[in-house]
């Protein structure tokens, strides 16, 4: 039996690239997924499109931000399906783009609310509602573990996200749950297309060749199987992980021509 059958699992921020990638992939193969995202436009379609793909799957509009609607999302899962699983906990938004100086309080603490915050309240209630056993995965990012100029709020946020995955690793492992992080590079998303203007644009494009080794953009659902494998059976001694899936940023920079 495929070891995602049948199993029930939570993907936040479902309606963008990578959320919705990871969902499609979750239900192909065989999870009952609990999709969210903060707004609910397109939900149907994707409800429907994961419903016949897999099992069954739900949706359910909530801002883990707020505590009380992430703690909702996970009860939500357990009323519907009778228990929890697994999560993918990828909700985020992007840098406001400028120097760490000109950053305003409020620009810092919004990116740092929904990126970590929400983070911690998904873990916070995701956790105790496996019971005895399950995965969760933490999106973060290659500047989880670098840092670059004019990102120094979106730099923070994932760089808390790898804390708080490691930490709740070590506090959910005598429960049997595996705690794991991702960390994309520059991949090929809406999120992604906010800040750049356009997919195909010079800038992202000569951003994505110079900074991944294998000289190109990530495609989401190169992001969504390492996701898969990470929330399956098959990843059951791996914990605490931080998961580069960035083309080889965090190993090193491309030679240049000879």
């Amino acid at each position: 039996m495929n070891s995602l059958e049948s199993k029930v699992v939570i993907v936040t921020g479902a309606l963008g690239g990578i959320g919705g990638a990871t969902a499609r992939l979750l239900a192909d193969g065989g999870a009952h997924v609990v999709a969210s995202d903060i707004v609910d436009t397109g939900c149907g379609d994707l409800v429907g499109e994961l419903s016949a793909r897999g099992p069954k799957a739900t949706f359910l509009t909530a801002d883990i931000a707020r505590e009380d609607q992430a703690r909702a999302l996970v009860e939500h899962a357990v009323e519907r399906f009778g228990r929890l699983d697994g999560a993918f906990n990828n909700a985020g938004i992007p840098q406001h783009g400028k120097p760490l100086v000109d950053l305003t309080s409020d620009e810092f603490s919004t990116v740092l609310r929904i990126n970590a915050l929400g983070v911690f309240h998904c873990l916070k209630h995701q956790i105790p509602a496996m019971g005895d056993g399950g995965s969760i995965v933490n999106t973060s990012s290659g500047l989880g573990v670098l840092a670059m100029p004019d990102a120094a709020d979106y730099i923070a946020s994932k760089h808390a996200v790898c804390g708080l995955t490691r930490a709740a690793a070590v506090e959910a492992a005598p429960a049997g749950i595996r705690v794991n992080a991702v960390l994309p590079g520059i991949v090929g998303t809406p999120m992604v297309e906010a800040v750049y203007g356009s997919l195909d644009s010079p800038e992202l494009l000569d951003g994505a060749r110079s900074l991944h080794l294998l000289g190109r953009l990530c495609e989401p659902d190169e992001v969504g199987h390492a996701v898969r494998w990470l929330l399956s059976d098959e990843a059951s001694f791996v914990t605490g992980a931080l998961i580069p899936v960035e083309g080889g940023v965090t190993a090193g920079r491309r030679l240049a021509p000879s």
